[in-house]
């Protein structure tokens, strides 16, 4: 589908999705997640206590069923291009180990991401579930077939991006089934993204793939009605360690109405700061290959020092 036919077609079902009751949007398969799903009332309510201040979410990225730190931009199914993966830290530590450091350290909402399909990722990312239960979202191949699955072994929420955004497409379908299958409120969609004739594209399969999507307030608003929270990687800067980027999250800041995690290019302290100043404080922040848990320089201490000084300004 080109990228102007998609818009058109976009425009529409945004303008059909408004005018339509929740039940014809996801169907009648399912009342019960209907039924609970949050008034508009109830999200704008909890909008204005979860960003009063920014939180810091911390990760779990799994590769062959170690804790590595890998620039995403390199990881792909296959290297006959000649590309070689880019590895920036593996760790001698198991994913239950930062885990259950996490849960010491009162950390929610951390993000364990299975980078490949392989039994070895699946069977470290569900000691980890195990190691926190509730206390963890889990992508990596989530679909429609699995996500109960991962929710039952102990995560909070499921994190899709190419289940949804399949052949570069954004497919309606699946995301309705998903919101029947799991709910609303244990959806995240990973809305990760590359700059392409100056817009931010979505990307899918584990980041080499251009979808039709383009973030903005459009596309955020309508997805907003599926999902729980939003995860944006900054693909372009993520795990190079080279400073965030601030116009993404001075999108996210502006036009997300739900809860959106921000990650990539995090590599000092004052970059925590900024992301706050540009995000309108309605940001979250992930931090990876620059914490010294993950062979970087910036103290993770430091960091969950800071998440405390946000949480103390929660009103």
């Amino acid at each position: 589908m080109k990228v102007e036919t998609f818009n058109a077609a976009f425009s529409s079902d945004v303008r059909t999705f408004h005018r339509l009751p929740s039940s014809s949007i996801l169907g009648a398969k399912s009342p019960k997640i209907l039924t609970a799903r949050p008034s508009m009332a109830s999200g704008f309510t909890r909008r204005l206590s979860i960003y009063c201040a920014v939180r810091f979410r911390p990760c779990i990225d799994i590769h062959k069923g170690k804790v590595k730190q890998i620039v995403g931009s390199t990881l792909s199914d296959s290297k006959d291009d000649g590309s070689v993966l880019v590895t920036n830290f593996v760790s001698d530590k198991s994913a239950a180990e930062y885990a259950k450091m996490y849960k010491e350290d009162g950390l929610t909402g951390g993000h364990v991401i299975m980078l490949g399909a392989d039994p070895f990722s699946r069977a470290a990312a569900i000691e980890a579930l195990h190691a926190y239960p509730g206390g963890l979202q889990v992508g990596g191949g989530i679909n429609s077939e699995n996500c109960l699955h991962y929710i039952e072994e102990g995560a909070s929420h499921v994190i899709v991006t190419s289940y949804v955004f399949n052949n570069g497409q954004m497919d309606l379908e699946r995301l309705k089934d998903l919101v029947l299958v799991v709910g609303k409120e244990r959806l995240v969609l990973d809305l990760s993204c590359r700059k392409r004739d100056g817009k931010y594209a979505i990307v899918t399969d584990r980041w080499q793939k251009f979808s039709d999507v383009n973030l903005d307030e459009e596309i955020l608003n309508f997805l907003a009605n599926f999902a729980d929270e939003f995860l944006v990687h900054g693909v372009d800067v993520e795990g190079k360690k080279l400073g965030i980027d601030e116009e993404l999250v001075a999108l996210l800041g502006k036009h997300s109405p739900i809860p959106v995690t921000y990650a990539g290019g995090v590599t000092v302290m004052a970059d925590l700061e900024r992301i706050k100043v540009a995000g309108l404080g309605h940001v979250d922040v992930t931090v990876g290959s620059a914490l010294d848990v993950f062979g970087g320089n910036l103290s993770y201490k430091d960091v969950v020092a800071w998440h405390a000084q946000q949480e103390a300004l929660t009103v």
